[in-house]
């Protein structure tokens, strides 16, 4: 692709990553190309959704992300909205979406902008709800976000089918991750009817739901005991957060099957989160429906995705105790030689070799 226009989304508290982002302004400045700070705040502002942050910057083709994985997230909503393409530069700890090291944020613009990046794709998730959310004017204090402005409750989205009877409001949002229905009040868990495809799967009290995709399969849903999922995969995985029954495994639903989750009469109330963000409550009788989003984020990469040598890397895995006098195993495991035809249609790690030829 050809950078027409870039919108950086920056990690105001790391100082390498302010540093970073003069190296992307000045690359830009280099090659004439307009470059916009974006998702910007401060306490007496107020945040703005992801539609309207993309048309204030002039609607970005390319945004780049230089923190975390929260940062990327917030770069990813935006993105989102305009069908751009999203460039994560790895500052961060323990995270999966960003893998571009700091070091190499001026080459990585030059294989995006010569055409010699890799765009992946990566499924969302969109949702319906019975009315539009609205966030309490006194929610601040109750969530302990005071450290930063909220994002605003979800806007309709008018591109949306309207009127459709009895199927609530589409609102214009887009997860990457997760979103989760979780317990507003300490001492009282949010009871809920969850449905998969329209069918009763069961009534949970719990502290919480989380309906994630593969990329968020290793953030909220993974910490509650939840599988970890090829991000290659299209799914929504849904668990259960200390749930008080027997039944608290995950199930994963294929990409056309809806969750739907309704809060039943002598629930608490429920809070609503997108990608870590409160978006707004729900009461007894409210539903969410939580379903595959027809657009995928763009996600640039300048090579093969090595999602599980990081799942290995990011979570420190161990060897078991019992296979130490084996030796360390090797790190990959296939033939030097061609893929045979018949395995073709396989998706093989390539070799060092491989990689250093570019292939």
């Amino acid at each position: 692709m050809s950078v027409e226009r870039v919108g950086v989304v920056v990690h105001q508290g790391h100082p390498e990553a302010v540093a970073a982002a003069r190296v992307v302004h000045d690359w830009c400045a280099r090659d004439d190309i307009p470059c916009t700070d974006i998702d910007v705040w401060r306490e007496d502002t107020r945040r703005r959704g992801g539609r309207e942050e993309a048309q204030v910057a002039g609607n970005p083709d390319l945004i780049v992300t230089l923190g975390g994985d929260g940062t990327f997230l917030r770069g990813a909503r935006i993105a989102a909205k305009n069908q751009g393409a999203v460039l994560g530069i790895d500052l961060g700890r323990v995270g999966f979406l960003t893998e571009v090291p700091v070091e190499n944020v001026v080459r990585a613009l030059d294989a995006v902008h010569r055409g010699r990046a890799e765009i992946e794709e990566r499924m969302t998730l969109t949702m319906r709800t019975s009315r539009v959310l609205e966030v309490p004017k006194d929610i601040d204090a109750l969530m302990g976000y005071g450290r930063r402005p909220m994002l605003p409750p979800p806007q309709v989205d008018r591109e949306a089918e309207s009127g459709a009877e009895g199927w609530g409001v589409a609102l214009d949002v887009m997860a990457l991750n997760d979103i989760v229905v979780e317990k507003l009040a300490r001492d009282r868990q949010v009871s809920l009817g969850v449905y998969i495809g329209g069918r009763l799967l069961a009534s949970y009290s719990a502290d919480a739901v989380i309906m994630a995709t593969p990329t968020g399969s290793t953030a909220y849903s993974f910490a509650a005991g939840g599988p970890v999922v090829s991000p290659r995969m299209d799914a929504v995985v849904f668990t259960p957060v200390a749930p008080h029954m027997t039944f608290d495994r995950t199930v994963v639903t294929a990409p056309d099957e809806p969750v739907a989750v309704r809060v039943l009469p002598h629930s608490g109330q429920g809070a609503v989160t997108i990608d870590g963000q409160l978006r707004g409550v729900l009461d007894a009788g409210d539903w969410l429906g939580v379903y595959a989003a027809t657009h995928r984020l763009r996600v640039v990469r300048l090579g093969p995705h090595d999602f599980y040598g990081r799942l290995r890397t990011r979570l420190r895995l161990t060897d078991a105790p019992a296979t130490a006098a084996d030796g360390e195993s090797a790190p990959l495991f296939r033939p030097d030689g061609p893929v045979p035809h018949d395995l073709a249609h396989l998706h093989i790690s390539p070799t060092d070799r491989d990689e250093a030829a570019g292939h």
